[in-house]
């Protein structure tokens, strides 16, 4: 069996698509002959990250990580994040000359951008620089290949994502039968990047339901006392409120790729979103749900969606098949060997 390490600094109690996608891979990882162990922010001293105390860094070094690859001894790493383990997973490797793969899950330098003064350009040149020494990093979509090959990235390698269609289907309850509807649904984490407020400042009848906390939710619940928030949910409890709304509405224009689109769409839910990389890629052409730069027009227009179409089309998504392409990129990669030439791996991280 495959030894597999898989470096994270997003991890539980999180709850976002990286922790979600990583979580999968392990469930389906003794399927492909893979035995994954993972370092997490578990294996550390961590401090909350200011301004997202949901959020912990770990304090990881590279001597500590390197610690931990010995005692493993993996026949392949990925390096999932570019957070401290990540770096410090990273360096490590390339003093042990060791082949790894990265993935980009997360448009750090637009969110960087919303909240500093940063140049885009700037970040993705730093980007751009931890991802080079990689055999191969993974990326979820068709758009954001694009983004990053124009970037200068390379060795870029798809990793689409799924859904559990178990959880999120159809169901008979209501779990938000005392709302005025049509009721339109945000679920995710309540900070600037996911421009949230786009969808609350709509003039939307019925109902705007949130579910997710984060660094925003005590201003936005005081600034828009007409929506409800539900805070963080999760399992079944999610999966009943997925299912009552009429439209999920999808405001951000950052996300690589977007899990709770599929999840929507798994419970019977059109979509609404901008014609950006995620939605362009999980909805597209699909019908399944409407895409414009008039969010509200979208969002209206949706709840003219058929739900089981929804339902057939999210059935494309699964987790095992997401999966497959993570081993089969594992595979390619191993054959590559390290992107960074060896003249270079003394140069600092």
């Amino acid at each position: 069996m495959t030894k597999l390490l898989i470096a994270t600094d997003a991890w539980g109690p999180q709850i976002n698509g990286v922790v979600r996608s990583l979580e999968n891979i392990a469930a389906h990882a003794s399927g492909f002959g893979v035995d994954v162990r993972f370092l997490t922010p578990t294996d550390f001293w961590t401090l909350p990250l200011p301004g997202y105390r949901e959020i912990r860094l770990a304090l990881a070094n590279p001597r500590r990580v390197a610690g931990f690859i010995a005692d493993f001894n993996p026949d392949f790493i990925h390096i999932a994040t570019e957070g401290p383990i990540g770096l410090a997973t990273r360096r490590a490797c390339l003093a042990g000359k060791r082949t790894f793969t990265t993935s980009y899950h997360t448009r750090f330098p637009e969110y960087v951008a919303a909240r500093l003064p940063v140049p885009i350009r700037m970040s993705y040149a730093a980007l751009r620089r931890f991802h080079s020494a990689a055999a191969g990093t993974m990326v979820s979509s068709p758009s954001l290949e694009n983004v990053l090959a124009g970037h200068g990235f390379r060795n870029l390698m798809r990793w689409s994502r799924g859904v559990d269609g178990t959880l999120f289907r159809p169901r008979p309850e209501n779990a938000l039968a005392d709302l005025p509807r049509p009721i339109f649904l945000f679920v995710g984490r309540l900070a600037i990047e996911k421009n949230i407020e786009a969808f609350l400042k709509l003039d939307l009848p019925g109902s705007k339901v949130i579910v997710g906390d984060g660094p925003l939710q005590t201003r936005l619940a005081a600034n828009y006392p007409k929506a409800h928030f539900l805070g963080s949910r999760s399992g079944e409890a999610l999966a009943e409120i997925y299912s009552s709304a009429d439209v999920f509405v999808f405001p951000s224009r950052t996300d690589t790729f977007g899990i709770v689109l599929l999840e929507a769409l798994a419970s019977g839910v059109p979509v609404a979103a901008f014609p950006v990389t995620g939605p362009l890629d999980v909805i597209g052409d699909s019908g399944a749900g409407v895409l414009s730069h008039d969010l509200r027009e979208a969002a209206l227009r949706a709840l003219d969606i058929s739900r089981e179409h929804c339902r057939r089309y999210a059935a494309k998504f699964t987790w095992k098949e997401s999966a497959r392409q993570f081993f089969d990129n594992i595979n390619v990669a191993q054959n590559r060997g390290l992107a960074i030439p060896l003249a270079d791996l003394a140069e600092p991280a």
